[in-house]
């Protein structure tokens, strides 16, 4: 039986494919500020600023490319179970090829009613004021913002319960309930080891058996797959 690899990626991972993030830019995202742009209050006040700028992230990630971050954790599916939780709303991960990926802040190839958040179709290009859900509802990016509630943490809990090695990569830990996910880990199952890679080590409480790896995501996940490799040789 596979042992289980739990990945919770963030930002960090996807910088190197040429995605900027939030916290790397002064507290703007592209000179915008979260509650210009990622809250509901944002979306009921200018609706057409945050469509706007959700096309141009959705045009972006179309161009950016899976770097050696998102192609080692695929690779990795050949020895070990791979289940990566990610922050991110792009697609980075699924077309490395990586099979299991839960998306907790949304993703930015969907869009769903701004009314009934089941109602989900895929979008390619642009979403544009009028542009509406079978329910009428004006069509929103399907994206978790600030201030709402983040459906998939239950999925996301379970998996980080049934975890044989835990990761996080590129992700400052500042941005909950997603952070709470390594505090979860360490109530549950304090045993399994932990490897934590970024350029800027996170302020963690560190256990006996973590791992930190103080490197760009692309440098750091090939050495904690060597690490893992080589733990299953053993």
């Amino acid at each position: 039986m596979q042992k289980v690899l739990v990945v919770l990626t963030g930002a960090g991972i996807s910088a190197e494919s040429g995605l900027k993030t939030f916290r790397d830019a002064g507290g703007l995202w592209e000179g915008y500020r979260i509650d210009e742009v990622a809250t509901p209050e944002a979306w009921q006040r200018n609706p057409q600023l945050v469509l706007d700028f959700y096309n141009m992230r959705r045009r972006e990630v179309k161009k950016a490319q899976p770097n050696a971050a998102h192609l080692k954790l695929a690779e990795l599916e050949q020895y070990v179970d791979v289940r990566i939780i990610t922050q991110n709303i792009d697609d980075l991960h699924e077309r490395a090829g990586s099979s299991k990926v839960l998306h907790l802040h949304g993703e930015i190839f969907k869009m769903r009613s701004s009314l009934h958040p089941e109602m989900i179709y895929p979008i390619e290009g642009d979403i544009h004021p009028g542009d509406c859900a079978e329910d009428g509802a004006q069509l929103r990016p399907h994206v978790v913002w600030f201030g709402e509630p983040v459906p998939a943490m239950a999925d996301a809990m379970k998996w980080v319960e049934e975890a044989d090695v835990f990761a996080v990569i590129g992700t400052s830990l500042q941005v909950y309930p997603a952070a709470g996910l390594l505090f979860h880990l360490v109530q549950f199952r304090p045993e399994v080891p932990v490897y934590i890679i970024d350029q800027k080590i996170p302020d963690v409480p560190l256990q006996p058996g973590w791992h930190l790896i103080e490197q760009p995501a692309t440098r750091g996940v090939a050495v904690m797959a060597d690490q893992l490799l080589a733990s299953l040789q053993s």
